[in-house]
């Protein structure tokens, strides 16, 4: 599976038609058991009934086979074909944050991914020790998944000596210059992976001594998103439940400080003769098209029934055939699937906040390059 959003924009580069199918996979319950076995043949109508080719048909019915066993409920699924093959097959952990559909499009419908997922940053986790640690790189949105690296420290001498004699102060002593060494390494790991992926929040977890070491080495960019996890993990019999809690309920955090800075980023552009946002489709869209959108702010519940041209080239999204700028039409699909394929195909970043936090309507934009002035009227 790709590793972020933008990589989607390969997918949707590719030529169609598409049939998307967004369906509930829990399978937990009697019902949802139920559910499995009539829900293949309920989509199998629905497709035949929208036009899908026979080998897209059956793409979907083979990818249908596999289940959501062993996730917990409730959880969710995105199926995505094209010419018989199936592109992307995600399950996604949560409630149906949209009604369930069928679709057959000349472009894929990949809301599902956003809403479940809302944003999309890398993150590193270290467990550290006092011989070294592991390094893990992981993405907010769940789209890929986690890359390790083990970083092998010093073992000789690691452990400090509790007995007298005249050597124990050069054992001492030795000891900590290897656990500060292996710290060293450990924390220069991070500092490029944090570095080479953009990340916005480091988490540091595992023996007390080894973390102050680590965080006393790292660098300032690293330094400026540390967050320390006070768990051992990387000891028999720590509690791996509540350490994968803690890290969801720190990168939670970290989401939700974005949405603050977005927020706030928003409002000061507010009665500004030339701002550098936009608020309401009819002043996103104009800016997408012109490849000026830095980050595009939907809101879940927006856009309801609203619909808009995919084009197949730039400017990729418009209100009607007049405003395509000779792109071709590729056809008329759901507002937000639209603006959020432009987004990607423009290399905006995307971020989902609730219904009613936008103060402007569902969708707004932070803009790259301010709108131009005003241009007096004569007379």
């Amino acid at each position: 599976m790709t590793s972020s959003l933008h990589a989607l924009g390969d997918l949707y580069r590719k030529s169609g038609p598409w049939v998307t199918v967004y369906t509930d996979a829990s399978t937990g319950t009697v019902d949802s058991l139920h559910a499995d076995d009539v829900r293949p043949d309920n989509i199998a109508t629905a497709l035949e009934e929208a036009g899908a080719s026979k080998e897209d048909r059956r793409a979907v019915a083979d990818a249908l086979r596999t289940t959501a066993k062993g996730l917990p409920d409730p959880v969710a699924r995105l199926i995505v074909v094209a010419n018989g093959t199936v592109e992307l097959d995600e399950f996604l952990p949560g409630e149906l944050a949209l009604p369930e559909f069928t679709a057959v499009n000349e472009v894929p419908n990949l809301c599902p991914l956003l809403w479940h997922r809302p944003d999309d940053f890398a993150y590193v986790v270290a467990e550290v020790g006092r011989d070294g640690g592991e390094i893990h790189l992981r993405r907010a949105n769940g789209l890929s998944d986690d890359d390790m690296m083990h970083v092998e420290g010093e073992t000789e001498n690691i452990k400090k000596v509790p007995s007298g004699g005249w050597s124990q102060g050069r054992y001492q002593h030795r000891t900590e210059n290897i656990w500060k060494a292996n710290a060293g390494d450990i924390a220069g790991e991070i500092d490029r992976v944090v570095r080479s992926n953009k990340a916005r929040l480091l988490i540091v977890a595992g023996d007390i001594r080894a973390r102050n070491l680590v965080a006393e080495q790292l660098s300032e960019q690293s330094k400026e998103i540390l967050s320390v996890v006070e768990s051992h993990s990387r000891t028999e019999g720590a509690d791996k439940e509540a350490y994968a809690q803690e890290i969801e309920k720190r990168v939670a955090e970290c989401i939700a400080r974005r949405q603050e800075q977005l927020l706030e980023r928003l409002n000061n552009q507010k009665g500004r003769s030339n701002p550098e946002a936009a608020e309401g489709i009819g002043l996103v869209v104009p800016a997408l098209q012109q490849a000026q959108v830095d980050t595009l702010l939907l809101e879940t519940a927006g856009l309801n029934g609203q619909r808009l041209l995919a084009l197949g080239s730039e400017p990729w999204t418009a209100f009607v055939d007049g405003e395509t700028a000779g792109a071709p039409v590729l056809g008329e699909v759901p507002a937000p699937s639209s603006l959020l394929r432009a987004a990607v195909l423009t290399d905006a970043e995307v971020a989902l906040f609730p219904s009613g936090a936008l103060d402007g309507g569902p969708v707004a934009a932070l803009l790259r390059w301010p709108v131009g002035p005003t241009v007096p009227t004569a007379g």
